[in-house]
């Protein structure tokens, strides 16, 4: 029997090509097994913040996340009008849903919390450090949730800061999205 050759058997960080003899097995995917057949991550969708908003300290507040530009919604569940995402008709089931905002801080020792506020109730809330002065926060948050059709979630953002904080905006900075996960 032959030992199987590690880099470490050459003393190299690459195995030089005159070593490398027989076949390699290719890979297609076609082997692959138990994986639902023509599955999709759909309904899906990703919106951003065109401007940034003023957050009034100690003070739950939505979110505005009112644009799909440079994102996408493929089902039309989003409202830009009242930053909220609708489970399509039909479409009930697991969900994966993540966002990120930007927030300026110029405080050490303060903290924000990025929420999704759904039918349900309350979910995925995630506490954000501010552990510099002299830079702000990126906080972000991601959840795994049944819905059901016509449920729905947005975002509220609190911080402790001191004063108003202003977010950033577009789509590097600031988002929120979300897909049903295939079954």
């Amino acid at each position: 029997m032959t030992k199987a050759r590690t880099l470490a058997d050459f003393n190299t960080a690459a195995i030089p090509a005159s070593v490398l003899t027989g076949t390699l097995p290719a890979l297609n995917g076609s082997a692959l097994t138990n994986l639902p057949a023509g599955a999709t991550n759909t309904p899906s969708f990703l919106t951003k913040m065109s401007s940034a908003q003023t957050i009034a300290n100690n003070s739950d507040t939505t979110l505005q996340f009112d644009s799909i530009a440079d994102g996408f919604d493929t089902d039309s569940g989003f409202n830009a009008g009242t930053y909220t995402y609708t489970i399509p008709s039909g479409e009930g089931g697991k969900y994966f849903m993540y966002a990120g905002t930007y927030l300026h801080s110029n405080v050490a020792d303060k903290f924000v919390v990025l929420k999704f506020i759904t039918t349900q109730g309350t979910k995925g809330e995630t506490y954000t450090g501010s552990i510099n002065a002299n830079a702000g926060v990126q906080a972000s948050a991601q959840m795994i949730q049944n819905f059901n059709a016509g449920d729905t979630v947005f975002m509220r953002i609190y911080h402790n800061f001191g004063g108003t904080r202003d977010t950033s905006s577009g789509i590097q900075n600031t988002y929120f999205g979300g897909f049903k996960l295939a079954e």
